[in-house]
């Protein structure tokens, strides 16, 4: 008889429930959990995670790269004490900071990976440590640290009482939400409308999302922070500001007052792509609307002013009245305290207490950016790095011009990645070391419950155990730690090893519950147990008071690294400069980042990884549907099928993430048959926003022409840098 179970996703922020069904000790079915908070949602995704759970092409017991190229298991004594002596050596003759360490995505969707990360960040002890931060979420955090005195404390829309909700650069009916956990999204915007609001979505392409919207705003791509600069500008020239409230909430009204002044609605118009009426209507709509806020996300975060813009939709929600009250900006009271938990692991943020050792870009939290990878990759001299560690990263696809880093990664001394697969990244290491997977392991979203548009929480145990030779995230980052501690001194290893044994014998689910003991809830992991389609804690609550973490209890408004980078701003502004094409990206609802391609599931149908342009465009250089085009940067170039679309603003041209299976060493089998192209192979390492040096991924100036023939070159063929 089939056995049934909850579950929770682990897939991305939604973390949405699941019904797991069993017969015969194999996953049978998958559907959304109806009991769960998130009302029975799922995606394609979610019904695929046993695809990538019974790969065949899994990494399933630890594995060595020999000097021939080809891989042979090791037991995995043998492959850590190889490892731990390395890695001892590195740092012994190089210093701490030749070794380095870089963490994907999955990362922060899974408690146990993310709590033991952070210990082997402080047991490294080096300057050069990346994550995926830095070409997605940096300027959110980062803003929030200046604003909220934290990074961890994040504004979230209360979609679900909300009456105007505006949307820029984020398409949350493909992503499900992010930095806004919203399982089921599309029936809450339906709803939204239903009673009566409206959506407004800003993007230089109609989304999936503006498909629902009441009005869909093309801006030019990269200039949300002048568009949100004018609405400012209007709301202070019109007497649209809710003083009184500002007032008590912030500092640095008048500061901000003064500081948007030279951006008019018509003096930004050009340079927007948006009429001048339409931006003072929409200042409007927000002024008059009792409940109403602006949500933006990684569009908005990846640009040249993306800190600016982060900056500024917070200053208009706060300006406007609609922050921390009903239906406007409000803050997750999540089971487990993020804020809190970020100030006791000293996680809260702190910016620039150094700079990278070759072209001098700012730290955030203990992290570089990873424009500076490569070149800390490269350059000879103390401080080069030569050794890495990479956790649940792909790197060679996920960032800019990543051919630049997978030439640096075959001179490293030592290379170690803790991942299911020998990806475009792993087939680098010299050892893979693998770890359990999706329902192999207990499952809580220690992130995405602090970012809920509703407070909710769900523990999900592991329903079977992993293959023999895999072992746990903390597992293999606590016995990392152990083996360098140990390479240091004997004394040290014999500590580590002690306190890493008893974090052992308490368990990662002993931890969680003093965690959910001590939060906002005072909540018992057996309370979760107990209640396996997890709780509804309610909707979001006014507590703006609660959470900010300055001493005088106000949101910095005026930030000074905000306000000196406006000048910036203006002048691009002034000289209204733009490419005739610019390429956005995109995402797709059966992909997830570069790592769910291997799923059959998932790739069937028609090819997702084309480039879509507007019919104008495509007449003016001879694109037809179905055709190649090869499209061009400095950095190289790219020939993929052309997709012909209205949805496309004139002028702009899109190309989802996540491609570019093609290359030689990896064992990919499904997604080498559908490869596409990788869009950061045309993306410019050093081209980073202004203040956090995030990478640009949005707004890029391309050439596109018609590819000779299908054979003429090949698919992915990159020039020399």
């Amino acid at each position: 008889m089939p056995e049934t179970r909850a579950a929770l996703c682990m897939l991305c922020e939604a973390a949405c429930g699941l019904e797991v069904e069993f017969e015969d000790k194999r996953v049978s079915r998958i559907r959304g959990d109806k009991a769960s908070p998130s009302r029975g949602h799922i995606c394609p995704k979610g019904v695929a995670i046993p695809d990538i759970q019974n790969d065949p092409d899994r990494v399933t017991s630890p594995i060595k790269r020999e000097p021939d190229g080809s891989w042979v298991p090791v037991p995995w004594e043998t492959a850590l004490a190889d490892i731990g002596e390395r890695m001892g050596r590195i740092q012994e003759r190089h210093g701490k900071d030749a070794l380095a360490f870089y963490f994907g995505n999955p990362t922060g969707h899974s408690y146990t990976a993310l709590l033991a990360g952070i210990a082997f960040h402080q047991t490294l002890g080096s300057r050069n440590v990346f994550s995926s931060q830095s070409v997605d979420a940096l300027p959110r955090v980062f803003v929030s640290w200046l604003l909220y005195g934290n990074q961890a404390i994040i504004p979230v829309p209360d979609m679900d009482r909300t009456q105007l909700l505006v949307i820029m650069g984020a398409n949350p009916v493909v992503s499900n939400g992010s930095a806004m956990c919203s399982p089921g999204i599309e029936k809450r915007l339906r709803d939204l409308k239903a009673r009566g609001g409206r959506l407004v979505v800003i993007d230089p392409r109609r989304t999936e999302t503006a498909e629902l919207a009441d009005e869909h705003l093309a801006l030019r791509p990269g200039s949300d922070a002048a568009l949100l600069a004018a609405i400012l500008h209007t709301l202070f020239a019109r007497g649209w500001v809710v003083e009184a409230q500002a007032a008590a909430q912030a500092s640095g009204v008048d500061k901000l007052r003064r500081a948007v002044e030279p951006f008019s609605p018509e003096g930004v118009a050009a340079f927007v792509g948006v009429q001048a009426e339409a931006i003072v209507s929409l200042a409007q709509a927000l002024h008059e609307t009792p409940r109403a806020v602006i949500y933006g996300r990684m569009g908005t975060c990846v640009q040249p002013f993306g800190a600016l813009a982060t900056w500024l939709i917070d200053a208009v929600n706060l300006l406007t009245g609609h922050m921390d009250v009903l239906g406007g900006a409000m803050f997750a009271t999540p089971a487990v305290d993020l804020a809190g938990l970020a100030s006791t692991l000293g996680q809260t943020g702190a910016f620039n207490r150094w700079q990278s050792r070759v072209g001098g870009r700012p730290e955030f939290n203990g992290e570089l950016p990873v424009a500076a990878f490569a070149e800390e990759l490269e350059t000879p001299g103390k401080g080069q790095i030569k050794g890495l560690i990479v956790h649940a990263g792909n790197p060679v696809l996920s960032l800019p011009n990543g051919k630049r880093l997978a030439r640096a990664f075959d001179e490293l001394e030592l290379m170690v990645a803790v991942d299911i697969y020998r990806n475009e990244t792993t087939r680098h290491a010299h050892y893979i070391l693998p770890p359990s997977f999706g329902f192999e392991h207990d499952q809580f979203a220690l992130l995405s419950q602090a970012l809920g548009v509703r407070n909710t929480v769900q523990y999900a145990p592991a329903l079977m155990p992993p293959p023999a030779e895999c072992r746990h995230d903390f597992e293999i980052l606590g016995e990392l730690c152990v083996r360098l501690a140990k390479a240091r001194s004997p004394l040290l290893g014999r500590v580590a090893r002690w306190g890493f044994g008893v974090l052992k014998q308490i368990g990662p689910a002993r931890v969680l519950d003093l965690l959910l003991r001590f939060g906002p809830h005072g909540l018992r992991l057996q309370q979760l147990l107990a209640t396996p389609s997890g709780l509804d804690l309610g909707p979001l609550e006014p507590r703006l008071a609660q959470v900010v973490r300055h001493p005088d209890g106000k949101v910095q408004l005026a930030a000074a690294p905000l306000l000196g980078d406006l000048a910036r701003l203006e002048a691009a502004v002034a000289k209204a400069v733009h490419p005739t094409l610019s390429l956005i990206t995109r995402r797709t609802l059966r992909s997830n980042n570069s790592w769910m391609h291997n799923s059959q599931r998932l790739v069937k149908g028609k090819p997702r990884c084309t480039l879509e342009i507007h019919p104008r465009d495509a007449k003016q250089r001879n694109l037809s549907e179905g055709g190649l085009a090869t499209v061009r940067t400095a950095v190289g170039q790219v020939t993929l099928p052309v997709t012909i679309s209205e949805r496309m603003r004139p002028g702009v041209v899109s190309m989802p993430h996540g491609f570019g299976h093609d290359l030689p060493g990896s064992q990919l089998r499904v997604a080498k048959a559908h490869p596409g192209v990788c869009i950061n192979d045309v993306c410019d390492d050093s081209a980073v926003e202004g203040l956090t040096h995030t990478g640009v991924l949005s707004g890029i100036e391309v050439e596109v022409q018609a590819a000779v023939t299908q054979d003429a070159r090949e698919p992915n063929a990159t020039q020399p840098r």
